[in-house]
């Protein structure tokens, strides 16, 4: 789904100057840390401008990411249906982004992050609070677990995309979307819901 919203009408090098200092702000101190008052004083604008320009700070990120779709609605979407197949419909829908023109400026960020700390801290944050804690928050997830569950998906989902984009690794560069969800889906639910190992059960065990 397109993302609708966030961004509106208004004079481009105020949006310009709003979005750059966004990506420092959230780059420096992360999408919980970072506050609308310290990105408009980095901007040298005021507070209100930004809410009149992008309303919320999800919003705010979204557009300084580049964001084509709104993640908090496509995980409700693939919720839908429960537990059953959601690692593999994670899988699809992700590389329906990735193999399309949509997802040009999300592979060219990827490339970026693997030498660049900051472009690496922009997408770390993006992945973590964007996107994997809309699936705690829609699935009702253990907190706890999640903590462990969740940056493992992460490790899956941006690996394929490295390999498949980046570095280009075949058959997982060409094979075709389905082919390569029926093949990872399984790991992804696994991560999901499959038994933690020893080690991470008393990881859970001990943060509760």
């Amino acid at each position: 789904m397109k993302r609708r919203g966030g961004r509106r009408p208004g004079n481009p090098d105020t949006r310009q100057a709003i979005l750059s200092a966004a990506r420092e702000v959230f780059a420096e101190r992360g999408f919980d840390a970072a506050s609308m008052r310290a990105i408009a004083t980095a901007a040298g604008v005021d507070p209100a401008l930004i809410h009149h320009y992008f309303g919320s700070k999800d919003q705010l990120f979204l557009a300084a990411m580049n964001s084509p779709i709104d993640p908090k609605e496509v995980v409700g979407q693939l919720w839908a249906d429960g537990w059953d197949g959601f690692g593999e419909r994670l899988i699809r829908f992700f590389l329906g982004i990735w193999d399309s023109p949509d997802g040009v400026a999300a592979i060219a960020l990827l490339r970026s992050a693997v030498s660049n700390e900051w472009t690496a801290r922009l997408m770390r944050e993006f992945v973590l609070t964007q996107v994997l804690r809309h699936i705690v928050q829609a699935t009702g997830m253990d907190p706890a677990e999640a903590a462990y569950r969740i940056p493992l998906v992460g490790s899956q989902l941006l690996g394929l995309a490295l390999i498949r984009h980046v570095i280009k690794v075949e058959p997982v560069a060409s094979l075709p979307a389905d082919a390569l969800a029926a093949a990872i889906g399984p790991t992804i639910q696994r991560y999901l819901t499959g038994e933690l190992p020893e080690e991470l059960r008393r990881g859970v065990s001990g943060s509760r």
